[in-house]
């Protein structure tokens, strides 16, 4: 006879290979023939919503990483939610109205200009809906669930229409107006920008010390005495209308070489040194507060033009001279103590950063290029003292990348100052993961200005807002909500299609128009206020969903973006947050911690992965990183998470395998008349479960990775699995021992599964598909393993005892390389205890030789062997003769070469 053939081998078709490039679309085609997006909800329906809304990644391009990671962590949120009896209704979104998608059809060779505004719009409609069906092919792909078919996207009609009701909103309340305020302007996109829109990189800049004569000293300086200004903008200067002093500075008039100058006391020393003073050539002459000098005229250098001494806070002593050139149409600063002093707003410069006939003798030149021209002439008439070059930080656009300007031109805004404390408040009252999310936000919104929200674009929400033939504005609640209706009726493209007076409601008059003459804004809105008009749009338009959301989720850059948009619309419309919770993740950098960029050849595409490693892996190696910061990823990495899912995949085939005759209804064993071993892993098991539902709960993500790794190759490959062979192969199919086993096994291997279904989704329900006696359709449609007491008592007495068993272990590893024994069941151990806690432990088992995988194993009261860390241990070669069948070494071989147990099991087979 072969004994081979009475040994219960494993039996799975569950492949070692994951071969998931070509199994994943398999299993997701076979999720869209079952809907399984409703038949989850179908389950959970009337039992708690758990809304988790989307933020919406702009509709441009190819996904990348930062999405990929984004997408997958809220899927494991979702799917981690659904199983655990929540209604989670997840509809993905996209933003897509904006300057890339202008641009975008521009180098697809679209010239706007032989075309109507409508028409233009039209195209930029296709490609914006072209790209969203590009990326939400690429998201499911990777395993999202979500109602892929009913997204919202920012151009829908609905949603424009019910972002034009909260504009509406905002404006009974007062909070929206329109005022001439310098703003940031980007000369490159021809459009201002908020300071979202905004990222700072180095720039070289030109520093200058420029003197002004005074005109007028009030009887306090003396006429001709020079104030010092410093900039690093001489572009600005014919905008200049004042100088700004600190109220409470001391400032000093010192002589240099026969000339007068002002500068702040505090800054004497470092100005000598800026423009090349001698101090010992310098002498104080007279000494001033900052408030004698308020009011006091001087002459701008190179214009006919008085230039104001006026008080201002901003002033500081952090650089420069403490004499602070003000130009009102080109600084916020500037421009608020301007109004104290009714300045005139002069900003000589147009859409695309060129100088007008205001500008004089500069008119159609570049402002960058003017810089050097400005320098020349303050350098002729005698009034500069200084110019060098240094690199700073310096605000940029961030869809452009080049530099943006302050200038002033007539804008909308929507006031923050009316709404800020509510705000506040209303952040104080969210949840949030990390402390410094709160921080980061709470100081934006304390610190910004008014939100300018109008656009000088095309493709965008028009801003729905009327003149009268005088000029007033109108914006009124039935006007808007006339236009809102048009919105949902006919998208917002009718804005364009029709005149103004078709734009009204009919029959509607207005005392500044009396021939019924109307025009209507030309100005879109930013892009932050449509995502941010999301909560409205979605939240509260789709009956699945609940306001506020349990969550918001998205890239740390939205904490000035599109986290702090929705906050603010929200509170200043419906008087609080629309997210109980705020949660961020960090950017995708490369292997070594940069930045991605096809530049440096160092990106890694979502696509290319998933079509040569599965997105399995993609979801593998989001589960492995701690998102909460920056997170790294390169081709390594990813081989490395290749090989812990190769782990993962071979235990699940083990599992499999080894309970392929088992019926959990029939065979199980009740948890008291389970071997102690098996309890134990039982116990090990339920805290790992009871582990992964406080991580799930915490968006602990990487330590369930970490938790798992440790239960499977420490509890599980490393001692239960291995040891359990000598019983699943060996034993009597039905035999208490092996069936006590097998019910571990089952156990372990649906719960663990079960734990791994939101970020395995594939392979998980490829897993179900093989194990035997499931009820549910799919594992997605099953609840996660509930939590359960553990016995810490004996999890306590088993980790004792591996300890012990790790120093055997050694020995046996020793005499291997010693040629003393060959495998382990060649071998007969004799363990000394050190102390009698651990002897007494020992003498418990009357196993040992199957828990050591020896064929003998005593425990001695004589030390004797090789001392190790708790025990001492002395190998030897197994008595008696090897059994055919099990490979165990005994004295009682019988004639057919099997030893007394093989002997038994083949006679009750």
């Amino acid at each position: 006879m072969d004994y081979k053939d009475t040994l219960l081998m494993p039996k799975t078709d569950f492949p070692m290979r994951g071969g998931l490039p070509n199994k994943e679309p398999q299993i997701q085609a076979a999720w869209d023939e079952k809907d399984l997006y409703h038949k989850l909800l179908e389950k959970n329906e009337g039992k708690p919503t758990y809304t988790l809304h989307d933020g919406p990644p702009y509709a441009n391009g190819q996904i990348h990483m930062g999405h990929a990671l984004n997408k997958i962590i809220k899927d494991f949120i979702n799917r981690y939610k659904a199983m655990t009896g929540y209604y989670t209704p997840y509809v993905p979104g996209w933003d897509t109205h904006g300057l890339p998608i202008e641009q975008a059809l521009t180098k697809k060779g679209v010239n706007r200009k032989e075309m109507s505004v409508a028409e233009f719009r039209e195209l930029c409609k296709q490609f914006a809906l072209e790209q969203v069906e590009m990326q939400k092919a690429d998201f499911k792909r990777l395993g999202v669930n979500g109602d892929f078919e009913n997204p919202y996207i920012t151009l829908q009609e609905k949603f424009e229409a019910e972002q034009i009701r909260l504009f509406g909103d905002m404006a009974k309340k007062g909070y929206i107006y329109k005022g001439k305020k310098p703003v940031y302007w980007s000369p490159s996109s021809e459009s201002s920008l908020a300071e979202a829109e905004i990222e700072y990189q180095d720039k070289v800049s030109p520093s200058i010390y420029v003197s002004f004569n005074t005109k007028d000293g009030k009887g306090i300086v003396d006429s001709g005495v020079k104030f010092v200004i410093w900039t690093t903008t001489p572009w600005t200067l014919p905008a200049n209308v004042a100088i700004a002093v600190n109220a409470e500075l001391n400032y000093v008039q010192v002589n240099v070489e026969g000339t007068s100058y002002i500068v702040a006391e505090a800054l004497l020393d470092s100005v000598c040194e800026a423009v090349g003073w001698n101090k010992d050539s310098v002498t104080i002459e007279k000494t001033f507060k900052g408030t004698e000098l308020e009011r006091i005229t001087t002459q701008h250098p190179f214009l006919d033009r008085e230039s104001l001494v006026i008080l201002g806070d901003h002033v500081t002593t952090d650089a420069g001279t403490g004499c602070v050139h003000t130009a009102p149409g080109h600084g916020e600063d500037d421009f608020i103590v301007g109004q104290r002093y009714d300045l005139p707003v002069i900003s000589p410069i147009d859409d695309k950063g060129v100088f007008t006939a205001e500008a004089g003798e500069f008119e159609g030149l570049f402002y960058d290029k003017a810089n050097k021209v400005i320098t020349e002439k303050l350098e002729s008439v005698d009034a500069l003292l200084k110019l060098e070059f240094f690199t700073h930080s310096y605000p940029h656009d961030w869809r452009t990348k080049k530099p943006v300007i302050f200038r002033a031109t007539p804008q909308w805004f929507a006031s923050i100052n009316k709404v800020r404390q509510d705000i506040l408040n209303a952040i104080e009252e969210t949840e949030f993961k990390v402390n410094w999310g709160k921080t980061r936000i709470y100081n934006m919104i304390r610190d910004r200005g008014d939100w300018v929200i109008s656009r000088q674009r095309a493709w965008g929400v028009p801003l729905p807002v009327f003149y009268a033939e005088n000029g007033d504005i109108i914006m009124e609640e039935v006007t808007i909500e006339h236009v809102a209706q048009l919105f949902e009726e006919f998208g917002s493209n009718v804005w364009y299609e029709r005149e103004a007076k078709d734009l009204l409601p009919e029959g509607y008059t207005h005392a500044g128009s009396p021939n019924g003459t109307f025009t209507k804004e030309t100005d879109i809105m930013d892009v932050w206020f449509d995502s941010g008009s999301s909560h409205r749009g979605v939240l509260e338009a789709r009956p699945e969903l609940t306001f506020p959301a349990d969550l918001y989720f998205e890239g740390s850059d939205q904490y000035r973006g599109w986290f702090n948009s929705s906050i603010t619309t929200a509170v200043a419309t419906r008087g609080k947050s629309p997210y109980k919770k705020l949660l961020s993740h960090g950017f995708v950098m490369d292997g070594e911690g940069r930045k991605m960029s096809k530049s440096l050849g160092n990106t890694i595409l979502p696509e290319k992965v998933v079509k040569q490693m599965g997105a399995d892996i993609i979801r593998l190696w989001v589960m492995s990183v701690d998102y909460l910061a920056d997170v790294r990823i390169s081709d390594d990495i990813l081989k490395q998470v290749s090989e812990v899912y190769r782990k993962i995949r071979n235990t699940y085939r083990f599992l499999l395998g080894n309970v392929s005759d088992f019926n959990p209804e029939t065979d199980a064993v009740a948890y008291e008349d389970l071997t102690e071993v098996d309890q134990y892993v039982l116990n090990r098991l339920y805290t790992f479960v009871n582990q992964a539902h406080i991580h799930y709960e915490n968006h602990d993500y990487l330590f369930i990775y970490q938790e798992l790794q440790n239960f499977i190759n420490v509890e599980l490959s490393n001692f239960y699995l291995d040891y359990g062979k000598d019983i699943l192969y060996i034993e009597g199919q039905n035999s208490h021992v092996r069936r006590s086993m097998q019910t571990v096994l089952y156990e372990v291997l649906t719960s663990v599964n079960k734990v791994l279904a939101p970020v395995l989704p594939h392979t998980a329900e490829e897993v179900w598909s093989h194990t035997p006696h499931v009820k549910e359709d799919s594992v997605h449609l099953t609840d996660m393993p509930e939590t359960k007491e553990v016995d810490s008592a004996l999890i306590a007495k088993w980790e004792r005892f591996l300890l012990l068993r790790d120093d055997v272990l050694k020995a046996l590893e020793e005499a291997r390389n010693a040629k003393v024994i060959g495998k382990s069941l060649e071998a007969k151990v004799q363990i000394f205890a050190q102390n009698t806690e651990d002897r007494a432990l020992l003498e418990s088992f009357n196993n040992l030789n199957q828990l050591f995988i020896t064929s003998q194993a005593e425990v001695v009261t004589v030390e004797t062997g090789k001392a190790y860390e708790l025990t001492t241990v002395a190998v030897d070669k197994a008595d008696g003769e090897k059994c055919e069948r099990c490979w165990n070494f005994s004295t009682e071989i019988n004639e057919d070469k099997l030893c007394p147990r093989c002997q038994n099991v083949l006679q009750a087979d």
